[in-house]
């Protein structure tokens, strides 16, 4: 008779995320009573993903970026995309993942760019862990940012918006994030760069830009950056959803058969 050699390992799946036990939930090591009890919101989805609770500094200024990225209007294709679907009579789940899918390279990609760039100029020149920041140095590397971009015809990810001059979002979050103290190495090069930009071009951060900057200085990796959008934006997401549905009427339709030009063939 051969021998069956194929093994299941009965602890398959690792994770430090959380624990369930009877009666009982651990959630990075805290118990999940405890954390229902005493944090806040903002406070869980740190320790989700940072693995641990932030300072009251930190969690002050996480909290000012999510309610920055909770609504950002009818205009954006996300939330037409969730009205569109919810107009269909689709479920909530449907059009709010319709929502998510729509996030891509024009819309919402440019945090992560931004971060990634950020993060990049300042490992380089070494100046994550300096409690001493050369401001000269900063000015310098927001002297390479514009040549690698502005020179040579790129648009610098997080700058500029179609609506506004001044983004009134990234306006206030540069102004608390003064006003707390929290004014990290990347802050001030997406500030040194805004200053050459405004100068030579009246251009200046929007709200990825500015977050990209802040969640970078709480120490978020690139990936995480658009995950943070999308927690921070669900909630007007749905807001749009059920506005759909209770104030239009169904099917909606972005054309009618009169807007459309036939250019094929017969």
């Amino acid at each position: 008779m051969q021998e069956n050699n194929f093994k299941v390992n009965p602890r398959s799946l690792k994770t430090a995320v959380s624990r369930v036990e009877k009666d009982k939930i651990v959630t990075r090591g805290y118990n999940q009573r405890d954390l229902i009890e005493k944090i806040r919101y903002s406070d869980m989805v740190f320790l989700l993903l940072k693995g641990r609770l932030p300072t009251v500094k930190q969690a002050r200024i996480f909290n000012h970026v999510l309610v920055s990225f909770c609504d950002h209007g009818v205009t954006p294709p996300s939330t037409q995309t969730a009205r569109l679907i919810a107009s269909s009579g689709s479920p909530m789940n449907s059009a709010v993942a319709g929502a998510l899918l729509s996030f891509g390279h024009k819309h919402a990609g440019a945090i992560e760019k931004a971060m990634e760039l950020y993060q990049s100029k300042i490992n380089s020149a070494h100046l994550i862990d300096d409690p001493d920041i050369d401001n000269k140095q900063i000015a310098s590397l927001a002297i390479e940012i514009y040549k690698e971009y502005v020179l040579k015809g790129k648009k610098i990810p997080g700058f500029g918006h179609r609506y506004h001059k001044v983004d009134p979002r990234a306006d206030k979050l540069i102004e608390v994030a003064i006003n707390e103290g929290f004014i990290g190495p990347h802050l001030k090069l997406a500030l040194a760069v805004q200053d050459l930009l405004a100068e030579k071009k009246n251009i200046r951060l929007n709200v990825d830009g500015a977050n990209a900057a802040i969640l970078s200085d709480l120490g978020f990796d690139p990936e995480l950056g658009l995950g943070v959008f999308i927690i921070g934006r669900v909630p007007g997401i749905i807001a749009h959803i059920r506005e759909e549905r209770m104030d239009e009427e169904e099917f909606r339709r972005f054309c009618d058969l009169d807007d459309i030009e036939y250019v094929g063939g017969r």
